[in-house]
């Protein structure tokens, strides 16, 4: 298995130098250049590759999920954490941050529930900083006590 995904790669890797020399060169008009066929396939197999790569991300994590012993109660405390988070955020954000009026004269409109939204959102992220700062934090001053 591990001789055919090398294969794969060089047939590949080859295919990509060929359309890499195809390509059209500087001074091509952009309308001619969007065009271009090589172009396009290179798009191709970069989306193609990328598919590869989540799905076998998603599957290798999924089938390590399932076989490891402990793996799906910490994955599950996880998402649990992250879903408190969302709560705690969403409870936190009052979405009258911001003028209705003013935003639709600048031609944004907007309603409550979507500046609470963003409001959310900038709660979930300075929330999960603190953590993350926190567990740094937390990390080094263990070490230098154990020392």
């Amino acid at each position: 298995m591990h001789k055919i995904v090398k294969i794969i790669l060089v047939v590949l890797g080859v295919i990509g130098a060929i359309l890499w020399f195809q390509l059209p060169s500087a001074d091509v008009p952009v309308t001619e250049a969007i065009n271009n066929g090589s172009m396009n396939f290179m798009f191709i197999i970069t989306y193609l590759l990328l598919g590869i790569a989540i799905a076998a991300s998603v599957l290798f994590g999924l089938v390590n999920l399932f076989t490891s012993k402990g793996a799906l109660k910490k994955t599950l405390f996880g998402v649990g954490g992250l879903l408190v988070v969302f709560v705690i955020s969403y409870a936190l954000a009052t979405g009258t941050d911001v003028s209705l009026e003013e935003m639709a004269k600048k031609g944004v409109p907007t309603t409550e529930g979507t500046v609470k939204t963003i409001g959310m959102g900038l709660n979930v992220f300075f929330i999960l900083t603190i953590i993350a700062v926190g567990a740094m934090l937390w990390s080094g001053v263990k070490k230098m006590i154990s020392k």
